[in-house]
Order: C-alpha cells, then structure tokens, then sequence
C-alpha cells in the first residue's frame, strides 16, 4: 500500500493536489457553521502529538531525530522499517529493514519540501487506523524535522569550501585523525595524494583573478570525476588540494595520482576571452605502521614539491 500524501503545517493532513483546495475549504465551511471539522483529530490524540513534539525537540541530529520517532511511532502503529530522504541534501535514513508493505509520505511545512518518510513492515499491510494515526503523528515530525535539516546544512556548508565546493581545510583536520585512527586501528592501508596547480599565480597575474577562480573550480571538478565515492577531497589552501584514499596500495594512489593528472592536462579553462592550459604536480604518501597524520601529510607535500624541483606536471612518491 502506497500513498503520496503531502502533510503541511497549519491545515492538518492534506494531499498536495487540487484535493488539498477541496479539504482546506471543507474545514474553513465546518468550522465557520459551527460545526467540529471531520478530520481534526481527537483530543487523546493531540495530547499524544504534543507529547511527541515535545521529544523530538530534544535534537538536532537528523538521524537521531528520525530515530526517537520511530520508536514513538512504534508504540501506536508497529513497523519494521522507517526510511528518510531529502534528495536536495543527498541525505538518506534507514533504520530497519524493509518491509514488503509499505505506505510513503512527502512532508512539507510552510511551502518548503521536507523529504519524504516511509514506514514498511512485513506483517499485514497497514489499516486505515494505522495510515490516519501515522498522518498524526507526522504534524509532529515537521517543525523539529526542519530545524535538524538547517542544522544539518549550516553543519555542511561550515565545512565546504564555498569556491570549489569540496570540504575545507576544518573538515580536514578533522577526517586526516579519524581516517589514520582507523586504519591504525584495523592494519589497512591509507594514502594521501596532495595536488598543487602549476604556475598558478602566474595565471592569476596574467589573467587575472577571475580566471584563477575558475581554474580553481575546473581542477577540482576535474578530479572529483577521478576520484571513487569512498575517497574524500579537500582545498587545503590556496591553489593546493588533498585527497585522502581509504583502503589504497601505494599502486593505486599512483594510477589515480596519473589518471588525475593527465585528466586535468587534457583540459582548458575558458573564462571571458582567456583560455588557459592548466597542469599540476602531484605527491603522494602511505601511512606506515603507527605514523601520525601530520607526518602523513609532510610526506605527500615533500613528495609534491619534488615533482615541482623535477620540471612539474608530474607524481612524486615519498618511500
């Protein structure tokens, strides 16, 4: 059983269609006669979603928040799986596991898309009880919902570089120690790449700033496209960008180091009237048994000002 309910703040539960006008209306006719308007829940239930609010107020963490609901939701309307997604932010919650029936709601609030939330289960499908206290229990949801989700994109935004848009040099600090603690940790190997735009304030002095922006941006985007889903890149600083590689022998950071590198040569960065052939000069470095990540990193920048020393637009490998 599916449904593709829109739920908006102050109107109780409505369908986003035409059939929202016709519901709204209903209930602006009942209570303008007097009348208790058909689908305004009972007061045992609002007592219940106010309580619910109430809790879900205590986070801002989206995935704590999805999960404290679940389990309000489980008291009332018992469920196998809850599942989240905001495709604007490339978030997605999963707690459970799917079930083979399953009733689906996009949630908006003000206007503003929300995401949308499922519940499946494997037993019977839900009722239309269970389908009506579940469109309840989700006005609660809304509010503390949205205020996570802010939360959630200040948190993202605090940490990307607004030019380029990969992480910034905070967002780095901080995964270089959790990704060297793991693989510490668990013996598996890591490499870090650093990756530095050749002659780069030439460009700017020739071209002027606006065409090093854009190179900036044609660089990273370039290597974005190299890199796998699992490594994780940053603008250290200036025209100098790292990438971290999980899981990564020496071999394959040196095949991703050339694929990039020979990538971003192929290409032109065109901005006004100037066209500008860009290359970059690349080092790389393995964690060895016990190394810190700012030893780590030295490496791989010694390694890259090698092949700066060598005539550039090459890899250098630190031993």
């Amino acid at each position: 059983m599916l449904f593709n309910t829109g739920i908006t703040i102050p109107s109780y539960m409505m369908h986003t269609r035409q059939i929202a006008v016709s519901k709204a209306t209903k209930i602006k006719s009942e209570a303008k006669n007097g009348q208790r308007p058909s689908i305004v829940p009972a007061k045992k239930e609002l007592a219940h979603a106010l309580e619910l609010a109430t809790i879900l107020h205590t986070t801002l963490d989206v995935e704590k928040l999805i999960e404290l609901f679940s389990t309000e939701v489980q008291k009332s309307v018992p469920h196998d799986c809850i599942h989240f997604q905001n495709k604007d932010l490339d978030l997605q919650i999963l707690h459970g596991d799917k079930g083979q029936h399953s009733c689906s709601y996009r949630l908006l609030i003000a206007g503003q898309n929300l995401g949308e939330i499922s519940f499946s289960t494997n037993k019977a499908e839900f009722s239309a009880k269970e389908t009506k206290q579940l469109e309840h229990l989700i006005t609660s949801l809304l509010h503390p919902l949205r205020n996570a989700l802010m939360y959630y994109q200040a948190l993202i935004t605090a940490l990307k570089d607004p030019l380029t848009g990969v992480n910034n040099r905070t967002s780095f600090d901080a995964t270089l120690k959790r990704e060297v603690d793991i693989a510490n940790r668990h013996s598996s190997p890591l490499a870090l790449m650093v990756i530095d735009i050749d002659h780069f304030k030439e460009i700017n002095d020739t071209h002027g700033h606006l065409v090093g922006d854009c190179v900036l941006r044609d660089v990273a985007n370039c290597a974005a496209k190299c890199i796998r889903s699992t490594d994780i890149m940053f603008r250290y600083g200036g025209e100098e960008f790292v990438v971290l590689l999980s899981n990564t022998s020496p071999e394959g950071a040196q095949l991703l180091a050339e694929r990039i590198r020979l990538s971003i040569g192929k290409q032109e960065c065109t901005y006004g009237k100037s066209t500008v052939k860009v290359t970059v000069s690349l080092g790389i470095a393995k964690l060895n048994k016990d190394e810190s990540g700012i030893s780590l990193f030295s490496r791989a920048d010694e390694a890259m000002y090698q092949a700066k020393q060598l005539g550039r637009n090459r890899t250098c490998t630190s031993e």
